[in-house]
């Protein structure tokens, strides 16, 4: 069975369990998926005309699934947020299906899109300080679209934002209701930005690398609380970033992305511990790891992220990838399942299934 064909059978059958879904959630399989992406195609105008920007990203999540979107910049993961929110750059042009509890997103208008923005799906953006509106205190962005979409009085959404604050653990969130984002620390706003998007209690939760900005000590407060939040919710979060730490900690499943298109999918122990695209060993090779020489040089991938414009016919990284051969050049991989090794110990077994688009991976000795 190839991976479309998969994802038809999961939005289809929703009753029948798959690898790709949270098998031990058997409630969720009588009703279609939280969300299913089908051949997500975007062409984004440029000076060189309209250029494939996405070139067939498709995955399916229930409620209460945590997904990784990991990639170096470049590769397509903000912009897959940004085409799943509707908030794509004005002629850009979108093909294939993206569907939220079974209705059609890519046909609905931007009214009606507005309307489903921070009460059925939320964004928490990359950079809470140019998120934030500087011109107003924290109270009235967060008290915002509850009067827009639950249709509260000023004073009970004022009474909600103090909840949400103290839900977020905002220190003397009483006294800060008041207070403007630039008088916040770079952790207090992305908990402003975190009470913000789980305020009308969305299906989903698309987090856009919500610690690039902080340090080590408060990442790790703010995406635990993330996570904590999305179980206590029950909702899908959709997180994305580069970092391989965070991934392995914070989320359910990976996929890896290149030039627009999912390259390895997997379930987070899984790809930690079996990587079987060249690109997914590159990165994992590049880790910084202890125990190292001093003065030892870590591995690289040679070249840079192609610019749109400028990606191959076939496979985007061919052009960086030692083992590609002329094939590689001539068609998009399609993605084939790698099936799980029978004689791995109960503790080892696949939890979502294994997917990689690569022409050569059988041929390769897959990473551990």
């Amino acid at each position: 069975m190839d991976f479309v064909t998969y994802l038809i059978r999961a939005c289809q059958e929703p009753d029948k369990p798959t690898s790709m879904t949270n098998s031990s959630a058997t409630s969720h399989f009588d009703q279609p998926p939280l969300l299913a992406v089908h051949d997500l195609r975007v062409a984004l105008q440029t000076a060189h005309g309209h250029v494939d920007a996405l070139r067939g990203v498709s995955f399916v999540m229930q409620r209460g699934d945590t997904l990784g979107l990991i990639g170096e910049s470049g590769c397509g993961k903000s912009l897959t947020a940004l085409a799943l929110m509707g908030l794509l750059p004005e002629r850009a042009q979108v093909t294939g299906s993206v569907q939220l509890n079974g209705t059609e997103l890519t046909q609905l208008s931007e009214a009606v899109l507005c309307k489903m923005r921070g009460a059925r799906m939320a964004m928490i953006f990359q950079e809470p300080m140019t998120a934030l509106n500087p011109l107003h205190p924290i109270w009235k962005q967060i008290a915002e679209p509850l009067q827009l979409h639950q249709s509260m009085s000023l004073a009970a959404a004022k009474k909600r934002a103090l909840e949400l604050l103290e839900r977020v653990q905002l220190p003397r969130a009483k006294e800060r209701l008041d207070a403007y984002p630039h008088q916040l620390s770079g952790g207090q706003r992305q908990r402003v930005m975190i009470s913000i998007a789980l305020a009308c209690q969305p299906d989903i939760l698309i987090a856009d690398e919500p610690t690039t900005a902080l340090d080590v000590t408060v990442q790790k407060e703010v995406l635990s609380l993330i996570r904590q939040l999305v179980t206590e919710d029950g909702m899908g979060l959709l997180l994305i970033s580069h970092d391989l730490g965070l991934m392995r900690d914070q989320v359910d499943r990976v996929m890896v992305m290149y030039g627009g298109t999912v390259v390895e999918s997997a379930g987070t122990p899984d790809l930690f511990r079996t990587r079987a695209h060249p690109y997914t060993q590159g990165l994992f090779a590049a880790r910084p790891q202890l125990g190292l020489k001093r003065g030892t040089r870590l591995q690289t991938i040679p070249g840079n992220v192609p610019e749109i414009f400028k990606w191959p016919q076939g496979c985007a990284f061919a052009d960086r990838c030692s083992h590609a051969e002329a094939s590689c050049r001539m068609a998009v991989p399609l993605p084939e399942q790698i099936h799980a090794n029978r004689n791995a110990d109960s503790s080892s077994m696949q939890t979502h299934e294994h997917w990689v688009s690569c022409l050569k991976w059988q041929q390769l000795e897959t990473s551990a």
